[in-house]
């Protein structure tokens, strides 16, 4: 019991604390019948996140998660769904058991198919680089040995911005 009160023992709750955190708004997230709850659990993981780039002493990463995720996409996405028609979920179509087991069956095929590739794949090893954390740092490393991540990241955020401007789209072409 004693080990708990000491600083390795109170950064480990912490650890394990902002952990559940990021996977109670993953879970909300991914199992919200109503999308403001959905979005909210998206913000709420996606702070996780941030919190976990932090504790991990990369304080300009978690303020850019922050920003850019929490502050620009699910803002942009509680915009698309002010601006969509209220009536659209009634006029949809009911999920049924067949669809759910088949959406299930395909993610799971899909991590089983990435864990193989993640195992059986030989990774380059990088050259060990001493960073600092520094903005100057981040910023080289995005733009040398990370610039394919970067850009992917841009298209992450190019295709949640189209989707939440879908969404608002439909929403007035049905007045």
């Amino acid at each position: 019991m004693s080990s708990l009160f000491t600083a390795e023992g109170l950064a480990g709750l912490l650890f394990l604390f902002i952990v559940a955190v990021t996977l109670l708004g993953g879970l909300i997230a991914t199992n919200s019948v109503r999308l403001p709850r959905a979005v909210s659990g998206l913000a709420l993981c996606l702070s996780g996140v941030a919190a976990l780039y932090y504790y991990l002493n990369s304080p300009f990463v978690a303020a850019m998660e922050m920003l850019i995720y929490v502050g620009a996409v699910c803002v942009t996405i509680v915009f698309a769904i002010m601006l969509a028609d209220p009536g659209a979920e009634k006029r949809s179509g009911r999920q049924t058991a067949l669809s759910g087991v088949l959406s299930f069956g395909v993610a799971a095929v899909l991590v089983w198919g990435l864990i193989l590739l993640a195992t059986s794949t030989m990774w380059p090893t990088l050259p060990v680089r001493v960073n600092d954390g520094s903005v100057k740092d981040i910023g080289r490393s995005l733009l040398t040995t990370y610039s394919f991540v970067f850009e992917l990241i841009s298209v992450v955020l190019l295709l949640a911005i189209i989707g939440a401007l879908t969404l608002a789209r439909a929403g007035r072409n049905k007045q």
